[in-house]
């Protein structure tokens, strides 16, 4: 099963080492960077070389005061458990992850090791934290907040298109933490009543039942489509929008990353924005601060997308005042 990073987007576990003032990091800090993506992914790739140059203009150059360590999933996160315990056995310094699966599987592997998430779902209700100001534990960084979002994106959705009433929601199973998928569901569903729609669950387990997925949403006369955050669905997200395309289902998704590749609309914190904050995180530990008192850090950059060529391809026409909340607009 492929996962993503960014969101969707990479899991990455990174070490960097920046000098400072009267406190000097270790000579040469280890990195352990753990990705469930395979070693080739462009994705994958992408995402650590925004960590990494995030960490060059902090002043870690590699092979001065960094080295880098490197786990690559192939596209599985059953290999996630395995792999962070790899990086434990090589001492690495720091751990840095992307999302809740791979802070999970980092947590499990080492309670000692400083470990920087950078786009955790909830990690309070997950279990990664003791509470966002105090986290308590080795692991900090960012939140991502996916499940709280979903009812704003219903919202819009419901601003767009004001006579629709069925949408159907895909839910990759397994792909956040139980806990964090329980939410969501309930919020989900909650905002579609108050919003005067009927929303159905549409459960996908791997990508191979995306074309079924699609299938059984026509079949139950959806007229638009929420895809709720999941790794998977952020790695699948081109295929994800050419189905919508073929299906003719208006679809909002949770990174403008899917609008770039032909999603009609998007709600959700700057990915790119999250993993660059991150690098703060890696920056204050190796100066000496521990991950227990470093507040988990929440978006700053939300992002209202909409991309108005799908939206003349489906033959639609999105209110004016939609358009004017976007923060962009793909043509």
């Amino acid at each position: 099963m492929r996962a993503a990073l960014i969101p969707a987007i990479s899991l990455c576990a990174v070490l960097a080492g920046a000098p400072a003032a009267g406190q000097q990091p270790p000579k040469m800090a280890r990195i352990g960077m753990l990705n469930a993506y395979p070693a080739d992914h462009a994705e994958g790739r992408a995402a650590i070389d925004v960590f990494r140059q995030a960490l060059t203009r902090l002043g870690y150059i590699e092979g001065g005061n960094v080295s880098f360590e490197y786990r690559w999933g192939d596209g599985r996160l059953d290999q996630l458990p395995a792999l962070a315990v790899e990086l434990v056995r090589q001492k690495v310094d720091i751990i840095v992850v992307g999302p809740t699966p791979s802070a999970l599987a980092a947590k499990q592997a080492t309670a000692t090791i400083p470990i920087v998430a950078w786009a955790m779902q909830d990690p309070v209700r997950d279990g990664l934290v003791a509470s966002l100001a105090r986290p308590g534990g080795n692991v900090t960084g960012l939140t991502f907040l996916g499940p709280e979002l979903v009812a704003k994106r219903l919202g819009l959705l419901k601003e767009a298109f004001p006579k629709m009433s069925r949408v159907a929601a895909l839910w990759h199973q397994g792909g956040l933490a139980e806990k964090t998928e329980g939410e969501m569901l309930r919020d989900a569903q909650a905002r579609a009543q108050s919003l005067g729609m009927q929303l159905r669950v549409i459960k996908v387990e791997k990508p191979a039942r995306l074309d079924a997925a699609f299938a059984d949403a026509v079949k139950g006369r959806a007229e638009a489509l929420l895809v709720l955050p999941s790794p998977m669905f952020y790695t699948e997200r081109r295929r994800i929008a050419e189905l919508a395309a073929k299906y003719r289902l208006p679809a909002t998704y949770n990174a403008r990353e899917f609008v770039e590749v032909g999603g009609l609309m998007s709600y959700g914190a700057s990915i790119p924005d999250l993993v660059r904050r991150s690098a703060g995180h890696v920056d204050r530990i190796l100066k000496g601060a521990k991950p227990t008192e470093l507040p988990v850090e929440q978006p700053t950059r939300y992002e209202f997308v909409i991309n108005l060529s799908t939206a003349k391809a489906l033959g639609l026409t999105i209110p004016s005042s939609v358009v004017a909340q976007a923060d962009d607009a793909v043509r």
